[in-house]
C-alpha cells in the first residue's frame, strides 16, 4: 500500500510523525506492506516517510508575512503534483496546512478522482472560517475527516462530512514525559532554582514582531528574581542566531536547547510560549505557562476590519473548553511590562497556578483516550472510498 501524506510546519511534521509512526506499526500488524511518501519535516523524515519536500521551514502567519514562502511552497506543490501524476497513491492524507493542501487536494480530486483522501486534523475553520469559500474547498476534497476536537467533529458532521473521532495526538505523545528531576539534571539547572522554558519561534516573523519584547520581558524578570534561569527551545537551527543575540543583547542567564522540547518542560517552573500546538503540550505535561504573540500591524488590521476574528482565545487549551485556562498577551498586551509581571506573578502566586493546574485537568479529559495515533492509523488504512 502507498500512501501520500501533505503536511508543513514544525507543528505539521510533529503530527506527521506521530502518524508516520503508527501508521507502520499498524500495518505491520496486519501484514500490509507499506510505502509512504510525503511532504513534511525531519521528524516524518525519521519515522519512515520519504521526504519529497521538506516543508517544516514553510509557514506564516499573515499577509506580508506569506510573501517569502510563495515561491518555495509553488516549488513542493509542483514536485508533488508531479510525483501524484507518476505514482498514484493507494490513498492521500492532508495534515492541517490549509491553503497547500487545498491546493494538492484539489489536484488529486480533478486528476485522481479514485484515490481517496483522508484530512486528518483539520484547519481550525470550526473556531473561525474569514473566507467561507476556503471550508467549502476543503469539504469537497475530504472523503473522510479524522477529528482530533469533539468540537470540530460536531462542526464538520453537520455540514455533511464524513467524520470519526479520534481524540488529540498529543495524549500518545505524553504518555511518559520526562521527569522534572532528571530534565533538570539533564539541563544543569539547579534545585533552587527558578526555571523559566522560553517557546518563542517556529516561523521566521516572529523573530521580528515577537522578540523584542519577550525578550526584554526576560531580562525585567531575571532583574527582580536572580535565581532565574532561562531554557529556550529551538524549534529549529536557523533560529539559534537570532536567539543567542538576544541573550547577549538582555545578559541573560539563558541555554538554548536543541534536544527534545518536552525536557525543556519538565524542568521548568514556568513557560512562556508563543500561541501554537506547544501550548497545549504544555498543559498536558502540567506546566504553567504564559501565552504571547504579535502580529504585524498590516496583518492585524487586515484580521480585525476584514476577517472580525469572532474568538475571545488564539490558545490551543482556551480554545478547548472556550475559557480562559491560561492568559494570552496578545499585540498591544504584549509588553514587556505586563509579559514580566505575569510571568512572577504565575511563577509566585500558588493559588493561580493550582486553578491553572486544575483546569489542564478539564481540559485534558476533553482530548480523549491514549492510542489516538493508532486508531488515526487504523482508520487510514481500512478506509475504502
Amino acid at each position: 500500500m502507498r500512501i501520500f501524506i501533505s503536511t508543513g510546519e514544525v507543528s505539521g511534521d510533529l503530527q506527521g510523525g506521530l502518524l508516520v509512526e503508527a501508521l507502520y506499526r499498524q500495518a505491520a500488524a496486519a501484514g500490509i506492506p507499506l510505502e509512504i511518501v510525503a511532504l513534511g519535516g525531519d521528524r516524518m523524515a525519521a519515522a519512515g516517510a520519504e521526504l519529497l519536500g521538506n516543508t517544516k521551514g514553510i509557514g506564516s502567519v499573515g499577509l506580508l508575512e506569506a510573501i517569502p514562502f510563495i515561491l518555495p511552497t509553488l516549488q513542493v506543490q509542483k514536485a508533488a503534483k508531479q510525483y501524484l501524476k507518476n505514482n498514484p497513491p493507494d490513498l492521500i492524507v492532508l495534515i492541517d496546512y490549509a491553503g497547500p493542501n487545498n491546493v494538492i487536494g484539489n489536484y488529486a480530486r480533478q486528476h485522481l478522482p479514485n484515490v481517496p483522501i483522508v484530512y486528518y486534523i483539520a484547519p481550525q475553520y470550526w473556531i473561525w472560517t474569514p473566507f467561507p469559500n476556503d471550508i467549502k474547498k476543503m469539504i469537497a476534497v475530504t472523503d473522510r475527516l479524522l477529528a482530533i476536537f469533539p468540537e470540530e467533529a460536531r462542526f464538520f458532521e453537520k455540514r455533511g462530512v464524513s467524520v470519526g473521532w479520534v481524540g488529540h495526538p498529543l495524549v500518545d505523545r505524553l504518555q511518559n514525559p520526562p521527569k522534572r528531576e532528571e530534565a533538570r539534571q539533564e539541563l544543569g539547572i539547579a534545585p533552587d532554582e527558578l526555571a523559566i522554558s522560553l517557546f518563542p519561534v517556529s516561523r521566521r516573523q516572529e523573530v521580528k514582531y515577537l522578540f523584542p519584547n519577550l525578550f526584554s520581558a526576560a531580562r525585567e524578570v531575571q532583574e527582580q528574581l536572580p535565581q532565574v534561569r532561562y531554557i529556550i527551545s529551538l524549534s529549529l537551527p536557523v533560529y539559534r542566531k537570532p536567539i543567542q543575540e538576544q541573550i547577549d543583547k538582555h545578559g541573560l542567564k539563558a541555554i538554548i536547547w536543541e534536544g527534545h522540547s518536552l525536557t525543556a518542560m519538565a524542568a521548568a517552573d514556568l513557560a512562556i510560549a508563543k500561541s501554537g500546538t506547544v501550548n497545549l503540550e504544555i498543559a498536558l505535561m502540567g506546566i504553567p505557562q504564559l501565552v504571547v504573540y504579535r502580529l504585524s500591524p498590516i496583518t492585524l488590521g487586515f484580521a480585525r476590519t476584514v476577517l472580525k476574528y469572532p474568538s475571545p482565545f488564539l490558545a490551543p487549551p482556551n480554545l478547548v473548553l472556550m475559557e480562559p485556562i491560561v492568559p494570552e498577551l496578545f499585540q498591544e498586551e504584549a509588553t514587556p511590562e505586563n509579559i514580566a509581571q505575569n510571568a512572577i506573578d504565575l511563577l509566585l502566586n500558588r493559588e493561580r497556578r493550582n486553578k491553572m493546574l486544575h483546569d489542564y485537568q478539564r481540559m485534558r479529559d476533553c482530548l480523549g483516550e491514549a492510542g489516538v495515533c493508532d486508531r488515526a492509523a487504523r482508520e487510514i488504512l481500512e478506509y475504502r472510498k
